[in-house]
């Protein structure tokens, strides 16, 4: 209740969607993200000022200007850094921070290590769709070492990068794999790393069915993971070491405590740091 009686509104999904429509492709999977983000951030039950989204550059960085919280549309590759921040600076902010394999696993590729390693308590929503969808079709990080494409015909024949395996070697608390297909599912996964402390990552299969159309077997190939997920980190790396990829649910929800810097109270008062700068 508050000062005037009135009952607040439940929060829904549609409580976190803004006006603006998405202008992805139609049968993208980033759709169904969307949609399963909105949905987790209903389940968590924070009003949209108190969540904020960031992201770099790519089709799924477009997700903060399609939600009602606060949102950070960033340069390529540094989303996490600029998140990382953000959660240092306002601890009472839950922040989520979006991307796609591109912007994640390259560029972005070494802030990704150490946003793991610091494991700040924020959560990273990875849209992997082995391409870059917003370059026309470019191969990836996680691109197939033999797929043939105009950009690279017969392939790149270069090693897929391993998001998951990477997350957990780097320190990740919470690490997960979801299908777009399963907007419910992703939902309470989403849910659930929001709520599990420290640096949780999610990847998610999401299908660019412009530049990869076979990606829509995806459907038909997802399974949930045949095991539980564990917090020996040891066990984990067993399972994702022969991991096919398309297993899906929880592999890792670790114990480690998050990351939170001493704060010390400013030696100056605001207006006495103000005072240094004008000119």
């Amino acid at each position: 209740m508050n000062d005037i009686g009135i009952q607040p509104a439940a929060l829904t999904p549609a409580s976190f969607k803004s006006a603006i429509k998405p202008i992805w492709c139609p049968g993208c999977g980033d759709f169904s993200v969307l949609s399963a983000i909105t949905k987790a951030l209903a389940m968590i039950g924070r009003p949209p000022h108190e969540v904020a989204v960031v992201s770099g550059i790519g089709c799924s960085s477009r997700i903060p200007a399609y939600t009602s919280c606060y949102g950070f549309h960033g340069v390529h590759g540094r989303a996490l850094a600029a998140a990382t921040g953000l959660k240092i600076a306002r601890p009472d902010l839950t922040v989520l921070v979006t991307g796609g394999d591109g912007d994640g696993y390259s560029i972005g590729g070494n802030h990704f290590l150490h946003a793991c390693r610091r494991n700040v308590d924020l959560t990273y929503i990875v849209m992997d769709n082995h391409v870059y969808g917003m370059t026309k079709g470019q191969p990836s990080p996680t691109t197939e070492p033999d797929w043939d494409s105009k950009l690279a015909p017969g392939g790149t024949h270069i090693r897929v990068f391993h998001p998951l395996v990477v997350a957990l070697a780097a320190g990740a608390n919470f690490v997960a794999r979801a299908f777009s297909g399963d907007p419910n599912g992703t939902a309470a996964l989403i849910a659930q790393a929001i709520r599990h402390p420290g640096f949780s990552f999610v990847e998610i299969l999401s299908p660019c069915v412009t530049f990869r159309p076979e990606q829509k077997e995806w459907k038909t190939q997802v399974h949930a993971s045949p095991v539980e997920a564990t917090d020996d980190p040891v066990r984990a790396a067993r399972r994702v070491m022969t991991d096919d990829g398309l297993n899906i649910g929880v592999l890792y929800a670790g114990n480690r405590a998050p990351y939170v810097p001493e704060r010390r109270p400013s030696p100056a008062a605001v207006t006495e740091l103000e005072a240094e700068f004008r000119v």
